[in-house]
This record gives structure tokens, C-alpha cells and sequence, in this order.
């Protein structure tokens, strides 16, 4: 059998990681919320970083959920070539709350550069969305839906969605978010403040294998496997609504 292809393993692995979720969830329930989002963090992370070492045993990673060497602070990632970027449960709140399906699982690999794999799962609306095989994004009639946090929104970003007359649809994980856009459920996703590159690597190879513009909230461009992995904005949108919002970006903020 020959061995899988980086983008076949990293939508092998975010959909291995979901499942896993699922089966936890229902084992669990909602009853202790902080226990059940605490043993979904590790219990992903184990079997990412399980499968990654059995697989990829030469490749560096960088984890949400990891410590020393597969962490923030590991040096062996700055010097390696090839590093796996992995967010093991995005969007810990909303997998803590009942009925919620807008939280992920994100894989991506950074090599040499740059990203060259990655795939979001989203286990509760049975999706797992790939670079290998990305959809074709649906353009809409209709005005402009921007994705945000639920939570912790830009304090711009009404001013921004009044200047270019969109209209905000809170969600919950950034992986959730990123991908309503690969997939046309809303047109663009702005986000500034509090975010790493875990939050945003497989989203982002997802959504540029797609055709979609990705950059920070300046225009400059997303960058991977950084000495600071604090990542803290984003743009991710219809190609062709790309300078609009930026414009209306820097004009509101």
C-alpha cells in the first residue's frame, strides 16, 4: 500500500480527531461542561500527536494543546523544514455547549515556507473540508454576510459592516467561520485580537486551495511557523470582495 500524501493524512488525521470528539461528547454529555471541554483538548491531542509520530516521525509540530518541543515554545520547529500545525479541538466553548455544531479540527502542514496541506473537520455537521479537494465556492446575490465572533468581535467591525453594507452572522470557532466562506454560507470572515497560527493554518490552506482571498487586516500576508506563533488577525474572503473590505477596513479602523 503506498503511504498517504500529506493532504491525504491531514484529512485522514482532522477526521480521525472528530470522530474521537463525537464518541467523548456522547460518552460524557454537557453535565460538567469544563471537564467534558477539558478531556476533548487532551483527548484530540493525544490522538493527533499519536498518529503524527507514527506517521510523519521526522516532522516538527506545533500544537495548541502542546508542551515543550510540540508547543508555542519549542526552538525545533524554527529550524525544521517541515511542521505540522494543528488546532486538536477549535472552538473549546462551543463543543462544551449542547446542540452547538460550530466548532473544529484543524491539520495543516507548513513546509519550506509555506502552507502545502491542511483540512478542517467539523465533526457535528459531518464535514471535513480539505486543500487536496477543495469546493467550489458559490458567489450569492445578496448582500455581503461577514462571519464573526460571537463572543469577541473587532469593535470596528459594525462600523466596517455599515460602510460597505454587510451584515455581521455571529459563529463559534475560527475554523467554523473560515469555513461558512470556503463553503458560501457567508461571503467574507474579519477577526482581530487573540488568535495564534494554530487558529488559522489548515483554514487557510483550505481556503486559498479554494480561490479565496486570505491576508492580515492591512492586506500583508499570513505567515507560518513564526518565533511569536500569535497570529491575532485575519481576512479571509471572496476574491472579488478582497479590496473592498480591506479599503473599508482602513477606513473605520
Amino acid at each position: 500500500m503506498l503511504p498517504l500524501t500529506d493532504s491525504a493524512l491531514a484529512r485522514q488525521l482532522a477526521a480521525r480527531a472528530g470522530d474521537e470528539l463525537l464518541i467523548l461528547r456522547d460518552k460524557l454529555g454537557f453535565g460538567d461542561a469544563k471537564a467534558l471541554r477539558h478531556e476533548g483538548d487532551q483527548r484530540a491531542h493525544a490522538v493527533l500527536m499519536s498518529a503524527l509520530a507514527e506517521s510523519r516521525p521526522d516532522d516538527a509540530i506545533l500544537s495548541e494543546e502542546g508542551k515543550g518541543e510540540q508547543g508555542r515554545d519549542g526552538a525545533a520547529r524554527l529550524d525544521a523544514s517541515r511542521v505540522w500545525i494543528v488546532d486538536p479541538l477549535d472552538g473549546t466553548r462551543e463543543y462544551g455547549e449542547e446542540g452547538r455544531d460550530d466548532w473544529a479540527v484543524h491539520v495543516a502542514l507548513w513546509e519550506n515556507g509555506d502552507l502545502t496541506a491542511g483540512a478542517v473537520a467539523l465533526p457535528a455537521q459531518d464535514t471535513v473540508l480539505g486543500a487536496d479537494e477543495p469546493p467550489k465556492v458559490p458567489r450569492h446575490d445578496r448582500r455581503i454576510q461577514i462571519a464573526c465572533s460571537r463572543t469577541r468581535p473587532p469593535e470596528f467591525l459594525p462600523r466596517l459592516a455599515d460602510a460597505i453594507g454587510a451584515d455581521l452572522v455571529p459563529m463559534g470557532s475560527a475554523g467554523a467561520k473560515a469555513s461558512a466562506v470556503i463553503t458560501g454560507r457567508v461571503d467574507a470572515y474579519v477577526h482581530a485580537g487573540g488568535q495564534y497560527e494554530w487558529d488559522s493554518a489548515a483554514p487557510v490552506a483550505v481556503a486559498r486551495a479554494a480561490g479565496l482571498h486570505t491576508s492580515r487586516i492591512d492586506g500583508a500576508p499570513l505567515t507560518y511557523n513564526n518565533p511569536d506563533p500569535k497570529l491575532s488577525d485575519l481576512v479571509v474572503c471572496r476574491d472579488d470582495l478582497a479590496a473592498l473590505i480591506l479599503k473599508g477596513i482602513a477606513a473605520v479602523r
